[in-house]
């Protein structure tokens, strides 16, 4: 059932050859009408294993982040994150959002107490311009934020759709030594991720679909 509704969605296409990354060789089985078809046999076994990584992080309390900024997978980000109470980044990753937290950590607390503002009517009392510069102010904050706005502290696991829009992401995760789930297709480096399955990132269905089995797996324990 996993590969026949895999196909439907198109999780086994890859790119065109000529934007293939050499290193994700192992993980394809043929070139067919101009694309690169990815094995989706594979792609099982590394979700197989992904989810049994997931199951022991949730046992030892690990929080998770979820990352996918481009528009095939900005919506599934948002549903698989609030599914199981994690975190998650779907517009833009602002550089320094781990490597410097401490900022981030003012902003997001700026976020809160905008929030507060606004729940408790206070905005309403102030006059027409300043009222006009917090509403944008708030909304610019809830656009990048608003996913992390409970987070505290760095997370434990980066789930990263889109490998390529997010080099800024995983080369923090690098540096701090997060972990990091990364879906791959043809044209991404195996070697720039930690744990990965094979898949059409580009799919919106095929994205939804994995993300969809990585957050039950985070419920479930």
């Amino acid at each position: 059932m996993f590969f026949e509704q895999l196909v439907k969605m198109g999780g086994h296409l890859g790119h065109a050859p000529r934007s293939w990354h050499p290193k994700m060789a192992p993980y394809i089985v043929e070139s067919r009408d101009g694309v690169h078809i990815l094995d989706l046999v594979q792609s099982y076994a590394y979700l197989n294993q992904v989810k049994q990584f997931i199951s022991r992080a949730k046992k030892q309390n690990r929080t998770f982040l979820f990352v996918g900024t481009k528009p095939q997978a900005a919506h599934s980000v948002a549903l698989a994150a609030n599914s199981c109470n994690a975190f998650y980044i779907n517009q833009r990753w602002l550089g320094g959002l781990l490597t410097n937290w401490s900022t981030i950590k003012h902003s997001i607390g700026l976020l809160n107490r905008m929030d507060l503002i606004e729940r408790q009517r206070v905005v309403e009392t102030l006059p027409k311009k300043l009222k006009s510069s917090f509403s944008r102010e708030h909304a610019r904050l809830r656009k990048y934020l608003g996913g992390i706005e409970s987070m505290r502290s760095e997370p434990d696991v980066v789930i990263i759709v889109g490998q390529k829009e997010e080099a800024i992401a995983l080369n923090e995760c690098k540096k701090l030594g997060v972990r990091t789930i990364t879906l791959l297709d043809s044209n991404c480096n195996p070697d720039s991720a930690d744990l990965f399955i094979p898949v059409n990132d580009d799919s919106i269905k095929a994205v939804r679909s994995i993300l969809t089995d990585l957050s039950g797996e985070i419920s479930r324990v």
